[in-house]
């Protein structure tokens, strides 16, 4: 027994070897898309008390399931919803029927190698002449007439604006007088089909709010250095912007008026998922919708990669996007703030089961309709039932 103990150990370690030093040969060899930094996360908070984990957004149902893939934002004019989908398009629903009033892109779409031309529309809002502005990660911000369709360009990515171009424009908010427009260029290098390469490098690359007047036709770049900033949203006074900083789990404010006018100061911070869109709610506080969550007590992926790059180079020098991207577990949250960034509830689907990969929870008449960026359906929660 001890002979074949020995040749047990020996032939183990040699096929261990056989096969661990090839591979170490072809990552070193083989090169990395990203150049990831290290990053400095605290602790992730404890989910306990209003952040208890529940599975109360499993009481959504699915709307339109099928018929739509990718609704990330939400908007309503009345009952009548809007939407942006993966494959290009601007979306009506009205009286339960989808239809189609305008695409900002052209075909073919349905690659990942499609996006800069079939284009991605992302945030949307409502303008105070029942226009829609749309920011599209590929073309920049747009004007649509939801009657018509027509579409009228704002502000292009092709357009130079202090020496750069925009990379990925991702969300937008608008004044109640339609004067201003401030919105998100999450990144200076990466595109929205590479979204997940700008989360594992976690770089401050590029311009990340902007402002632009509909009156004047300027552009002002307002804030710099965020890491993946996303959702954005006025507060109800309008006398400061908050900006969601992706990769950092955390809310930054800047001052649009008032005696801090041009000041920026952190709204809140380590948050228990990484913040996607941010929307108003009712009760005078904001909605957050989480992509990923940060788990404690738990594993959290984002938190142990934060300070291991070379862990994150060796992962994508071998895996894809989309098989990294399955590795995510799928946790849905979303949270709701109060006017001065404390929690007041959270509602969970843990393993996504009923709502998967959230992008944006949007309240409407005692629902909360849920965006997402991957699945091919909305859900709406009766807020009255949870």
């Amino acid at each position: 027994s001890t002979y074949s103990s020995k040749v047990f150990r020996v032939t183990f370690f040699t096929l261990a070897a056989s096969l661990a030093v090839p591979l170490l040969g072809v990552t070193i060899l083989l090169d990395c898309p990203i150049d990831p930094q290290p990053i400095s996360l605290k602790e992730p908070p404890l989910l306990t008390g209003v952040l208890e984990p529940n599975i109360k957004l499993r009481k959504a149902e699915r709307l339109w399931e099928n018929q739509l893939y990718g609704p990330e934002s939400i908007a309503n004019i009345g009952d009548v919803l809007f939407t942006g989908t993966a494959d290009g398009k601007i979306i009506k629903i009205e009286d339960g029927e989808i239809q189609t009033i305008a695409r900002i892109g052209h075909g073919p779409c349905g690659t990942r190698e499609d996006e800069p031309t079939c284009g991605r529309p992302l945030g949307i809002r409502v303008g105070p002449n029942n226009t829609l502005f749309v920011a599209d990660a590929y073309y920049g911000l747009y004007e649509v007439d939801p009657d018509t369709g027509e579409t009228k360009m704002l502000v292009s990515t092709k357009t130079l604006i202090e020496g750069q171009k925009l990379s990925f424009v991702n969300d937008l908010t608008v004044t109640r007088d339609g004067r201003k427009i401030y919105f998100t260029d999450s990144s200076s290098k990466w595109q929205r089909r590479d979204y997940l390469f700008l989360v594992m490098e976690g770089t401050d690359d590029g311009r990340h709010l902007l402002e632009y007047d509909t009156v004047t036709k300027e552009v002002k770049v307002l804030m710099v250095g965020l890491r993946f900033p996303n959702g954005v949203q006025l507060s109800p006074a309008e006398d400061f912007v908050l900006v969601q900083e992706t990769t950092m789990a955390r809310i930054r404010r800047y001052y649009v008026s008032g005696l801090m006018k041009g000041g920026a100061d952190m709204f809140v911070e380590n948050m228990p998922g990484l913040p996607d869109n941010i929307r108003l709610s009712s009760s005078g506080g904001y909605w957050v919708a989480m992509s990923a969550v940060r788990h404690n007590p738990g594993f959290s992926l984002l938190d142990f990669l934060s300070e291991k790059p070379w862990i994150k180079k060796m992962i994508f020098k071998l895996l894809s996007q989309e098989t990294v991207t399955n590795f995510v577990p799928k946790y849905s949250l979303v949270v709701e703030l109060t006017e001065t960034g404390s929690y007041r509830r959270s509602f969970h689907d843990p393993n996504g089961v009923m709502v998967a990969y959230v992008s944006e929870a949007h309240e409407h008449n005692g629902y909360l309709y849920l965006g997402s960026f991957r699945s091919p359906y909305i859900c709406r929660l009766n807020l009255q039932h949870v």
